[in-house]
């Protein structure tokens, strides 16, 4: 891999670049996933690959190979060159990037048992049990189950002078029961919907999620919300549970935060934002509890690293500060763009052959004091929401939609009954706005979201987001019959 970087960076300024840089990765992924008593689907995938992106005239050009060899690299790295010259004479405003320094370093996430090593015995016999013991439930008719690990090693270098290395292992997992009757067909997830939870680390990761010791109480739960009643509509105040909270930062501060969003190259996929550049001082995106980071250096996110797809340091970064927009995460192009002194260090590419995009790392927020239940005690009428079933968001992160697969009814500092069909609508800034209170450390959790999508073409990226649960006020409730 180093042999085929120091090609690639020959190639490109031997043939006129300015600024190159190349990277050479290989990626591991297994996915396994179960349905009832079966095997539903195995796979086992090794990729491996060099790509090089060029600036020549003030234009980037990209190409890749997945050919281990000098000749490939060359090739890539004339095609790299080719577009660059051709994107030079249509575009009008030449790309500047902000200084960077030279760094040399390795890094390496930590584990006690590679999970592409376990056998796949005891993976299967960790979800078949599981399964089995949601199944056991009356009531219950389908059990699932899903496990996937991933190690990524790459190599960065740039002109510039860095040299990178990086090694990634990431696991996580978890399984989710459906329950039908009279009342319809509900699902209950553990730990959390959409495949469960990850983590950069070992197998022991997978381990301590206990899978099968909380199977029984999925699937009591899948059933309990067959005859649960419908939740009420109105306006309530209303509390997030932690994992629900990863998905309202994701969706209404992680992507109208990235920079490529605000200037407008992301319009014609994933959208843009309504947090355009004239609120970049002293703009109130929430009440004063609200601070949130995007902080790529807490060990175990899933946006963690040492560097990012451009040589930039990992690094700790403020979005909202007290509830006033702090900072976009940026690249060094975007951040050059907008006047900034340096990037935010948020620029990833999902494999060897994607160009590097603005991505989120882990947007986390702070935690304040207390417990659930002290936030559940210190509400008088309310609704708990808890685990994500569905979102919308429109195409500037304004208005949102996002609904779970359980909620309870609060009446006077109590959690009471039960109800399904859950969801509440907001605006973004004055929902951030009505947070009256957010949990303490002892509840707060970094969650892993390993399908991240963006681009074109499309890359899909492991982000994370760390959050205890959260108390809002006067919002908009609905339940769907």
């Amino acid at each position: 891999m180093e042999q085929l970087v120091q090609c690639g960076l020959d190639a490109a300024l031997g043939a006129g670049a300015s600024y190159v840089e190349v990277r050479a990765e290989r990626r591991q992924s297994e996915s396994i996933q179960t349905k009832n008593h079966e095997v539903d689907s195995l796979s086992r995938q090794d990729s491996s690959g060099t790509g090089i992106r060029v600036l020549h005239n003030g234009a980037w050009g990209f190409a890749a190979t997945g050919v281990p060899t000098a000749e490939a690299v060359e090739q890539a790295a004339a095609r790299a060159m080719e577009i660059a010259r051709a994107t030079a004479k249509l575009r009008s405003n030449p790309v500047h990037l902000v200084p960077e320094a030279m760094y040399r370093d390795t890094y390496s996430v930590s584990f006690v048992r590679n999970p592409l090593e376990v056998p796949l015995e005891e993976k299967l016999e960790l979800l078949l049990t599981a399964a089995e013991r949601m199944l056991n439930v009356q009531g219950v008719v389908l059990a699932k189950g899903q496990l996937q690990s991933w190690k990524v090693d790459k190599i960065f270098a740039s002109s510039e002078g860095s040299r990178i290395r990086q090694q990634l292992t990431t696991c996580g997992g978890g399984i989710e029961a459906y329950a039908a009757g009279e009342g319809g067909f509900q699902r209950r997830s553990y730990p959390t919907s959409f495949g469960g939870d990850f983590r950069n680390a070992g197998y022991e990761f997978i381990e301590s999620l206990d899978l099968v010791g909380n199977a029984q109480r999925v699937g009591e739960e899948a059933v309990a919300l067959l005859t649960a009643p419908v939740c009420p509509s109105g306006t309530y105040d209303i509390i997030l549970g932690s994992s629900q909270m990863a998905l309202q930062i994701h969706e209404s501060v992680g992507h109208p935060t990235e920079l490529d969003r605000v200037l407008g190259t992301e319009l014609s996929y994933a959208g843009g934002s309504f947090l355009t550049l004239d609120k970049r001082s002293g703009y109130r995106y929430g009440s004063p509890l609200v601070t949130i980071v995007a902080d790529a250096t807490i060990p175990g996110g899933l946006g963690t690293f040492a560097y990012d797809d451009e040589g930039v340091p990992a690094q700790s970064l403020p979005i909202i500060q007290q509830g006033e927009f702090a900072n976009y995460l940026s690249s060094r192009e975007a951040a050059a763009q907008v006047g900034e002194e340096k990037s935010g260090g948020c620029c990833r590419a999902s494999s060897w052959n994607r160009i590097p995009l603005i991505r989120m790392t882990n947007i986390n927020l702070l935690p304040g004091e207390g417990t659930l239940d002290d936030l559940i005690a210190d509400t008088e009428e309310g609704i708990l929401f808890d685990t994500n079933r569905s979102w919308s968001i429109d195409d500037r992160r304004v208005n949102f939609q996002f609904g779970t697969e359980a909620a309870w009814e609060i009446k006077n500092g109590r959690r009471t009954r039960l109800v399904k069909n859950a969801m509440y609508t907001g605006i973004t800034p004055q929902f951030w706005g009505s947070c009256v209170a957010i949990g303490g450390r002892e509840e707060w959790r970094l969650w892993g979201l390993p399908n991240c999508g963006k681009g074109e073409p499309s890359q899909v990226m492991q982000v994370g987001h760390g959050t205890a649960p959260a108390k809002f006020a006067n919002v908009e409730v609905l339940g769907a019959t």
